[in-house]
């Protein structure tokens, strides 16, 4: 068992090797890059010694605004973050051209309203993204702008970033912060909501799914009425989450939200750590396939085709899996015209167990000539 545990420890130190992370910012890189703009509330504290949100746990929410420079010379999926010592290259390197702190929920809510209002009629959805374990502010903020340009993601992005402690020893604090993250988080929605956003699309990764159902799950018990008016659907990516105690927190909704989507992997190296750790055969990220969900109405996509490295966040790595998820409205069409179970278009399989889908995704050919047919 010793030696077991020394492997296990030894994977996810190796697993996180590598400069971590950090904002650099650089207001001349916004006539190179594309500017992504997230909006952030966050419940850790502010490190004045590293100039950015560091580690430790606040019951405040602060409130924030990064302008991020997306690097036109990169692959999608990919994050270069900028070498110490140098002046950092906004051709190929992610960096911050502007930042604003404000001082209160009522200004942040003014400028997100203005934000929301840029937007298309049909567009002023929010989408609110959590982070999942072993991340530091900078990364899951870099993340969410790197997703809303590789996804070409309509409406306006908010970052919910939880006091994750950012080492990779750190599974069981992680695991408290992110429940000790659960206020924040309905505090942010409030907030969203009281900014005029029409719907509020949720997304959480890895251990921020976990934060991200417990939330919705008080939420709804404390005012069911207000969630289903607001949230405009659940993406669940990688999600650590027990599977028993998922279908237990389902269970509590007063309506499931829809749509809900979960993507899962076969190969997520990560969540088979994670089920090592808590001695479960499976986490919701890494199930053989959707036949645990029987009777939910939630459809689980398999990404495992695409899974490279850790396999840990296909939706945001893979280049192939980018390409194919920016033709989503696509996508589901093909789903909705092929119920039969045969290959279709875009996938290997549809299979539907009493409720909940299950969607296999598997590389394919010519993709936009098929798209257009």
């Amino acid at each position: 068992m010793r030696s077991q545990v020394l492997v296990v420890a030894l994977l996810v130190v190796l697993a996180a090797c590598g400069s971590r992370g950090a904002i650099t910012i650089d207001p001349a890189a916004r006539g190179v890059g594309k500017i992504e703009t997230v909006f952030v509330g966050t419940t850790r504290e502010y490190d004045p010694a590293i100039g950015e949100f560091g580690t430790g746990r606040s019951s405040k929410v602060s409130l924030a605004k990064y302008d991020i420079s997306v690097p036109p010379d990169r692959t999608p999926g990919e994050i270069r973050w900028p070498k110490r010592g140098r002046a950092p290259d906004p051709q190929t390197e992610f960096v911050t051209t502007g930042a604003v702190i404000y001082p209160d929920a009522k200004t942040f809510e003014r400028d997100l309203h203005r934000a929301i209002l840029t937007k298309p009629a049909s567009e002023r959805t929010v989408v609110i993204f959590v982070h999942g374990f072993n991340n530091t502010f900078a990364e899951g903020l870099y993340r969410m702008a790197q997703l809303v340009h590789d996804l070409e993601m309509p409406g306006v992005a908010v970052h919910y970033s939880w006091p994750s402690t950012a080492k990779p020893l750190g599974y069981v604090h992680d695991r408290d912060s992110a429940l000790y993250a659960r206020d924040g988080f309905e505090k942010l929605f409030n907030d969203v909501i009281a900014a005029g956003a029409d719907k509020v699309i949720v997304v959480g990764h890895s251990m921020g799914s976990q934060l991200l159902v417990e939330s919705l799950r008080q939420m709804d018990i404390r005012n069911p009425a207000q969630l289903k008016r607001h949230l405009g659907g659940v993406v669940l990516l990688s999600p650590d989450i027990d599977v028993e105690l998922f279908r237990s927190q389902a269970a509590t909704f007063t309506n499931l939200p829809e749509p809900f989507f979960i993507f899962t992997s076969n190969k997520d190296k990560a969540l088979r750590l994670s089920s090592f750790i808590t001695m479960e055969p499976n986490r919701l990220g890494n199930m053989p396939d959707g036949s645990q969900l029987a009777g939910l109405d939630i459809q689980v996509i398999d990404t495992t085709a695409f899974s490279t490295g850790s396999g840990h966040f296909n939706v945001a790595t893979s280049p192939e899996l980018i390409a194919l998820l920016g033709k989503m409205d696509a996508v589901q069409a093909a789903f909705n015209q092929d119920q039969a179970g045969r290959p279709g278009i875009l996938t290997g399989l549809v299979l539907t167990a009493r409720g909940a889908t299950n969607i296999v995704l598997k590389p394919v050919e010519g993709l936009n000539d098929a798209l257009q047919q």
